[in-house]
């Protein structure tokens, strides 16, 4: 989905932001819980990622199999 998008309903005051490296991806969690809820992409920043195990009434293993980035080998760092 487009960043645009995205609309938080619920929690908002509860998200806290963490940015590094470049600052072009922006990681959004729960400064409660630690839970890692949604994420502006680094490598497409007109869209997002979102944590699906996150979402309430969501199963992820409803949408396996799905693609998977292990958060080390990022797809932005390979050289050409």
């Amino acid at each position: 989905m487009k960043l645009a998008d995205l609309q938080v309903v619920k929690g908002h005051e509860c998200l806290t932001l963490y940015t590094w490296g470049t600052g072009t991806a922006k990681h959004y969690f729960c400064r409660n819980c630690g839970i890692y809820t949604h994420h502006q992409r680094r490598s497409r920043p007109e869209v997002y990622g979102v944590n699906i195990g996150a979402l309430e009434g969501v199963n992820p293993s409803d949408f396996a199999p799905f693609g998977w980035v292990d958060g080390v080998n990022h797809p932005s760092d390979k050289k050409t």
